[in-house]
């Protein structure tokens, strides 16, 4: 964690409920979350008055591959665990060192905790098959038939699909485990909600995520790797599916977690507030290494690296007061951080944006003002030799885009000669405040397309 406080960079200190909690124990008030390996002096302090045990304890189970309450090496035997947990109100699940191969999600739902051993312990997505539907299935069946089931397996992920679009975000999407197989038909745990028709070249594939949630809250996952195994696994758009993909999710945190090798994003989450990331790292991923989703409030990135995917931050669609502190966005092959469609009042500071092949920090075009990015703040970052793809555009402020402050931050070009416009602002672009910042061999330090505008009328 960094040493300096990031909360006055964002928003007022909020005491939740659960800090309260904290408190009291601290203070001798209360005796909740203690370790089971209980101090004794500790206990005896508990029963030393007459005060009456009125705080529930969590259970902590362990998973491991040669010890532990359950074992195993698969997807199972951790969600096993979680749903015992569950059961209980919430708890934490440990899990050992060593490989564990997952052929589907592992869904966790509200007051879980998944804790690993650091690096050694690493969640590796087993490869996965594709095959066409043979037979159209409506939007109320339980199975598919398939052209060929190899591959798909009881108890297994299973993603149909069918495009309604262009774009690859453009699908009907069914995410479901596999109950069984008989022949080519392949059955489900719920019924396809959509159409999956042959006509429309519907397909089915074992892709899913490695980690989700849907509508769960206060979850904590720390100290572990997410292997997405991206060369022998198709691609999946964002949002759908990712190394972790959650929805309508609140409070979740992830500590020294590595989402590393996903054929899709890295780390998505759409329509989710308050979710914090502290020493995470996106590495390697297909698209997006951390995809903060549409309509997501008060998202935090402290300490945080993205390196090797698309694009390192991507703020989806009215993402609007989260934080990214202190943070490395590095060698992604489009941009650095980028933000567009009515994501407002996000602060950047203190981040090294370095070697992006096209832009360090964008500001999209969108339509219109209205859905344009508003009121976001880069503050004490370094830029440096972005743009080497293409445009050598260290932050670049497009369309109707108002009220952005850069200020204190430094842009340098390497040797390579990469970055050759520090800050370009588009001549639509409104009350662009620039304080206090430094350019190091940069050709051109600001290109301010709003005054070539002026001067041609």
């Amino acid at each position: 964690m960094c040493q300096t406080s990031t909360r006055s960079l964002r928003r007022p200190l909020i005491i939740r409920p659960a800090a309260v909690l904290v408190l009291c124990i601290t203070l001798g008030v209360g005796a909740a979350e203690r370790s089971p390996q209980q101090d004794p002096n500790e206990a005896d302090a508990v029963t030393a008055t007459n005060r009456p045990l009125r705080e529930p304890q969590a259970m902590v189970l362990t998973v491991d591959q040669g010890e532990g309450d359950l074992q195993g090496k698969d997807d199972k035997v951790i969600q096993a665990g979680i749903e015992y947990l569950n059961r209980l109100g919430g708890g934490t699940l440990r899990l050992g060192p060593g490989v564990y191969l997952l052929r589907n999600c592992i869904y966790l739902s509200s007051n879980i905790t998944l804790q690993g051993a650091g690096q050694r312990t690493i969640l590796r997505k087993a490869p996965s098959v594709v095959t066409p539907l043979v037979r159209d299935s409506d939007w109320f069946e339980y199975g598919v038939q398939v052209d060929d089931p190899t591959g798909f397996v009881p108890g297994g992920g299973i993603m149909l699909r069918t495009e309604t679009g262009p774009e690859d975000w453009q699908y009907d999407v069914l995410q479901a485990t596999v109950t069984a197989i008989q022949g080519d038909v392949v059955y489900l745990d719920g019924s396809t909600q959509e159409n999956f028709w042959v006509d429309d070249e519907a397909t089915a594939t074992t892709i899913f995520p490695l980690l989700a949630g849907e509508g769960a809250d206060d979850v904590t996952v720390a100290d572990l790797v997410l292997d997405g195994n991206r060369q022998h696994n198709e691609h999946v758009n964002g949002n759908f599916a990712g190394a972790v993909f959650i929805q309508n999710c609140n409070a979740w945190h992830f500590e020294n977690v590595t989402a590393r090798n996903y054929n899709g994003d890295g780390f998505s989450f759409q329509a989710c507030d308050d979710i914090e990331f502290v020493n995470c790292h996106a590495l390697n991923n297909a698209d997006l290494g951390f995809h903060p989703g549409s309509g997501s409030q008060r998202p935090v990135f402290e300490n945080c690296v993205a390196r090797g995917n698309r694009e390192g931050i991507f703020f989806c669609w009215s993402v609007s007061d989260g934080l990214v502190d202190n943070c490395t966005l590095a060698e992604n092959s489009r941009y650095g951080i980028s933000i567009g469609h009515r994501d407002t009042d996000n602060v950047i500071a203190r981040c090294t944006i370095e070697r992006n092949g096209q832009v360090g920090i964008l500001f999209r075009d969108e339509d219109s003002e209205f859905r344009s990015g508003h009121r976001n703040r880069i503050e004490q970052c370094t830029l440096r030799d972005n743009g080497a793809g293409l445009t050598g555009i260290g932050v670049d402020i497009r369309g109707r885009t108002r009220d952005v402050t850069i200020r204190q931050s430094r842009f340098e070009n390497g040797t390579d000669g990469s970055l050759r416009v520090g800050i370009r602002i588009g001549k639509l672009a409104r009350q662009i405040v620039l304080e206090d910042n430094t350019f190091e061999n940069v050709p051109t330090e600001i290109q301010d397309h709003r005054l070539t505008a002026i001067q041609s009328k």
